[in-house]
């Protein structure tokens, strides 16, 4: 969870108990909002495994492996698709700095390329932490409490829920898709197409 439950009380300023409940199921409703509205995963508590085309996703060189929309922030094992397993010998990650990283290089003074035995579909895998980073970086967790905190308020919001509310003179007011707050946040995070 980007948030946790006392994360969320202690920016409410400590709401009745009685709403943990809520509380707690709402956290991961902002996370998965903050998910789909920049198309990533910002944290992973475990390593999964993703499988690569051998020609569709590896540059004509046989050299670089492009992770298509997958953000890689840790990587525990790289089977190439012969069965080689490669080391951090064989490979540098693109970008080489920081994550998340978008490629796998094979390094000039491997003798290494990216291949196959039989079939070249998801040939090659990679065992790793498939998100942004391992735990989320401060601004999205606040995005999350503060997401978080405007779910829950909605609960006590007018009967018109979630449509908006009336102006003084009448108008119905549309709220915004998230609060501008979260959005400014969100934004510099927000995958390109």
């Amino acid at each position: 969870m980007y948030a946790s439950l006392s994360d969320v009380r202690e920016y409410l300023g400590g709401p009745p108990t009685t709403d943990n409940t809520l509380l707690t199921n709402l956290i991961p409703r902002a996370q998965g909002i903050i998910n789909a509205y920049t198309q990533r995963v910002f944290e992973a508590s475990g390593d999964t495994t993703r499988y690569f085309d051998a020609i569709e996703d590896v540059d004509h060189l046989q050299r670089t492996l492009y992770l298509g929309q997958n953000d890689l922030c840790q990587i525990t094992t790289v089977t190439n698709g012969d069965s080689t397993v490669l080391t951090t010998s064989d490979y540098t990650t693109l970008p080489k700095n920081y994550t998340p990283y978008y490629a796998l290089k094979i390094k000039l003074s491997s003798s290494n390329v990216w291949t196959y035995s039989t079939t070249p579909e998801d040939a090659i895998s990679i065992s790793g932490r498939w998100a942004y980073s391992v735990t989320a970086p401060d601004d999205i967790k606040h995005a999350c409490i503060r997401l978080t905190v405007w779910l829950y308020r909605q609960k006590d919001a007018s009967s018109l829920g979630d449509v908006g509310s009336i102006s003084q003179s009448g108008v119905v007011v549309e709220p915004a898709a998230l609060p501008s707050d979260v959005q400014l946040i969100l934004i510099p995070y927000k995958r390109l197409a």
